[in-house]
């Protein structure tokens, strides 16, 4: 990843993650998100909140079908994979390796849509994070500082966030609300896992206790070998080209 001379010194340790993770994996596991993670010029990007209230969902679906040429709703629940993947990724790994949460509401997150690969790239608007009262950030600007870091996540990140685009896209194409958050499910467990040699003690622990924060831990399953099975399935298996993708539901 880029290194910034203008990156927000308060996100440093989850930056780190993030460029352990690409050293490890690729540029593939991280490219969603802009380097440095906060946005310095906001033209050309949209602001979450309007995924959220759903006016801009109709563009990103558009190009989500230009992306994958599939069904409309087969599309739309890789839009939602690619998206929370990408949304997720910052604020588990954070949780789960730092102790500091990036605040991932849609008030803080700009989105700019890709004609290929990644769909998605998320950014943030401020360095804006939570950390618990003996962190060393505590009473710095900016930082807020909480008790409860696991509610923190699930506030910021599922319900003032990820839940309101599930049901606002939920009203343009008939998908479960089962099967969307399995890919939310999927996309955290990968996140942690694929950022296990920073992760102190158990990765499966780790991975598991994050899904259970975001209340989707039975619909993936962590294998001894530390692969994410999951549930459900994010259709891709019905595109032109199929795919059937690892830890789907449907291999035998």
């Amino acid at each position: 990843m880029v290194a910034l001379l203008h990156a927000p010194a308060e996100l440093a340790p989850v930056r780190s993650v993030l460029d352990a993770m690409r050293a490890r994996h690729g540029i593939e596991v991280v490219r969603g998100l802009v380097p440095g993670l906060v946005v310095h010029d906001p033209v050309g990007w949209l602001p979450a909140t309007r995924l959220a209230d759903g006016s801009a969902l109709p563009e990103v679906l558009s190009a989500a079908r230009r992306r994958w040429g599939g069904s409309r709703h087969a599309s739309a629940a890789l839009a939602w994979k690619s998206y929370t993947y990408w949304v997720a990724l910052p604020a588990v790994v954070g949780y789960a390796l730092t102790r500091r949460v990036p605040d991932m509401s849609p008030e803080q997150v700009l989105v700019r849509p890709h004609g290929e690969a990644p769909f998605l790239e998320i950014g943030l608007r401020s360095p804006a994070l939570a950390v618990l009262p003996d962190d060393p950030l505590a009473g710095t600007p900016g930082v807020r500082v909480v008790t409860d870091l696991a509610g923190f996540l699930r506030r910021t990140l599922l319900d003032a966030h990820l839940s309101p685009v599930l049901d606002r896209l939920r009203e343009h194409v008939r998908l479960g609300r089962r099967t969307l958050l399995g890919s939310l499910a999927s996309g955290a467990a990968h996140g942690v896992l694929r950022a296990r040699s920073a992760v102190p003690g158990r990765p499966a622990a780790t991975a598991q206790e994050v899904l259970s924060v975001l209340g989707v831990d039975d619909l993936v399953e962590i294998t001894p070998e530390l692969a994410v099975q999951r549930r459900t399935c994010c259709l891709a298996f019905t595109l032109p080209q199929p795919k059937i993708c690892q830890g789907c539901c449907l291999r035998s």
